[in-house]
């Protein structure tokens, strides 16, 4: 792998500062530390005055273009939100309403969560897993949730929650450079560069032993 992986990740937090910027920054960053990334955090509250009110992507600016094609065309994708009348925020959501229907497939994506206790958990598998399944994501087998005793003064503080962030990314790794490999390939097979290995004939008749 000679290119950096391009990581974007996306916080559905409507303020700052917040626990869930933190949880993504500290994602980011062990990626950074197993692989080598060119990483931008996309930030919805910022971002979100921008696009709250349209209905359409003709009607989105620049910034909110921008920040959809860095979606659309990312090797990795990191996407977390604070946990929101059993939900994700609407304006997580309503970002990726505007995200092409076919652009994410295959996409490697790590699925993270906030919430104020443990019961919210499963938002990872609820909610956040068939929204990405409609994209036909590759959403990564391992999520991070955290709540709100994980944290001190919006920092992570929890020992248990940098192992499972830990664990996560070590989890994601096989995967995304699988993936990455498999694109390539494929690339290099559409511009006729591919390597075409020679072996026995599959079609060929084959005698067992007896």
């Amino acid at each position: 792998m000679t290119e950096p992986v391009k990581v974007v990740a996306v916080s559905g937090s409507l303020h700052a500062p917040s626990k869930t910027i933190a949880l993504v920054e500290a994602i980011v960053a062990e990626l950074g530390r197993q692989l080598p990334v060119d990483a931008r955090i996309i930030r919805v509250n910022e971002l979100g005055p921008s696009f709250a009110g349209a209905l359409t992507r003709a009607e989105l600016p620049r910034e909110v273009e921008d920040a959809l094609l860095a979606i659309e065309t990312a090797d990795v994708l990191v996407v977390a939100s604070p946990v929101y009348r059993a939900s994700f925020t609407g304006l997580f959501k309503h970002l990726f309403d505007f995200v092409d229907q076919f652009s994410l497939v295959d996409t490697p994506i790590l699925l993270a969560a906030t919430g104020g206790s443990e019961r919210h958990a499963l938002i990872i598998e609820h909610q956040f897993r068939p929204l990405f399944a409609f994209f036909q994501a590759l959403t990564l087998p391992v999520g991070v949730y955290a709540h709100d005793s994980d944290f001190t003064d919006y920092r992570i503080s929890s020992v248990r929650l940098e192992d499972r962030l830990q664990k996560a990314v070590h989890k994601a790794i096989p995967l995304i450079q699988s993936h990455l490999a498999e694109r390539e390939e494929i690339a290099k097979t559409l511009a006729g560069e591919a390597t075409v290995e020679t072996g026995p004939d599959p079609r060929r008749t084959v005698r067992l032993a007896s």
